[in-house]
């Protein structure tokens, strides 16, 4: 048991969960300068490359996606950097790509506090949220600065002390007062400040915290929603941004194959499945602990069954050639690989960097890499 484990279950599970997180993040984005410095190569990760075995060799990056070089295939799902305030912090810690937000097209505290639970027994985490973020005109010009300080590439030049390579997404959802009839011009609004500055696009139409936001999966809404990003997207930018949608996987297999053949059909360019669930079916915690922890999306180790289940079926409707980024329960090696030869082209984890610590995806990414792997999509 590493030292971080043992902290995190003796005194970590003693503080307010979302308080553990600001204090952590905090850190983290404090020490960025010395994580730019440490020799990657000591621990086996090089940036910017998953190369089969070894560096030397030669090979491209292990993951060519949405027009993309990947520098691995673990990336951060998102909820973790709600405002892009730690991009290239979590990227020197060795995730591959981060996904921001999700951002609304206006700034919200969220739900009253307490909003944030852990399920230790479970390897678990509930959150009810509710979207807190700083809004789309803040958070544009944030990944605006960034992408000044770093050139055009969103990266500078491998150095020494240089930020590292990473791909940015950005997680859009709906605002809590803004009424559903309304919901595709919030989106759009978001779409028209975020998409210039981001590598792909999110649609979030599956939190369980946003009342009535679950119900824009179904097809007929999730359709013309779609559409209207896609549009506003190619509006605004120069090159075509990738557009996915994020599922929940508390839909049924029949609307999860309905998501799957509108993705088709519309020319999606992928699907992340999947969100967090509100069953509590099969916890290993108390009733009593659930019971106090109370109502929100639940992730971790619990969602790995049907996050996986969800995938299979995504990738047996779409086919082999669009892009699906699997999240939900993944906590080590084992589980990534698991997606990946399931037909995941990327994987994204939250709650297992949450439990693991800091140095937990750069190991995942190392320990991937020894079962060389080439995906392309």
């Amino acid at each position: 048991m590493t030292f971080y484990r043992l902290f995190f279950d003796h005194v970590l599970t003693r503080t307010d969960a979302e308080t553990a997180h600001r204090a952590g993040f905090a850190a983290l984005r404090a020490a960025e300068p010395l994580l730019r410095r440490v020799d990657p190569t000591a621990t086996g990760w090089v940036p910017g490359t998953w190369r089969r075995k070894a560096t030397r060799e030669g090979a491209g990056p292990v993951v060519r996606a949405l027009g993309r070089d990947f520098p691995g295939p673990l990336g951060l799902a998102a909820g973790f950097d709600k405002n892009a305030v730690g991009i290239d912090a979590l990227a020197a810690l060795g995730f591959a790509f981060v996904e921001v937000g999700t951002v609304t097209g206006e700034p919200q505290p969220g739900n009253p506090r307490p909003r944030l639970f852990r399920l230790p027994a479970d390897r678990a985490v509930v959150n009810r949220m509710g979207f807190n973020n700083d809004g789309a005109e803040v958070v544009a010009r944030r990944l605006a600065r960034r992408r000044a300080r770093l050139g055009a590439g969103g990266s500078t030049p491998r150095r020494r002390g240089a930020a590292r390579p990473v791909i940015v997404g950005v997680n859009i959802g709906k605002t809590k007062v803004v009424p559903e009839g309304h919901a595709v011009s919030d989106y759009e609004k978001s779409t028209r400040l975020l998409a210039p500055y981001a590598d792909y696009l999110v649609v979030n139409v599956s939190s369980p915290n946003t009342p009535g936001l679950r119900d824009l999966q179904a097809v007929d809404k999730l359709r013309p929603l779609l559409e209207a990003v896609r549009r506003k997207a190619d509006a605004v930018t120069e090159h075509r941004v990738p557009l996915l949608v994020k599922i929940a996987p508390d839909l049924s297999d029949t609307d999860v194959l309905a998501v799957a053949d509108l993705a088709n059909g519309l020319g999606l360019d992928g699907i992340v499945a999947t969100n967090t669930t509100t069953s509590r079916d099969g916890l290993r915690s108390g009733e009593g602990a659930v019971a106090e922890v109370g109502a929100g999306g639940l992730s971790g180790a619990p969602l790995r069954e049907r996050s996986l289940e969800v995938l299979r079926l995504l990738r047996g409707r779409v086919g082999a050639d669009m892009v699906l980024v699997s999240v939900g329960g993944i906590l080590t090696a084992a589980d990534a690989q698991e997606r990946l030869d399931a037909g995941a082209t990327l994987v994204q984890a939250y709650t297992g960097f949450v439990y693991e610590g800091a140095f937990w995806p750069a190991r995942i990414q190392r320990e991937l890499t020894g079962h060389g792997r080439t995906v392309s999509r």
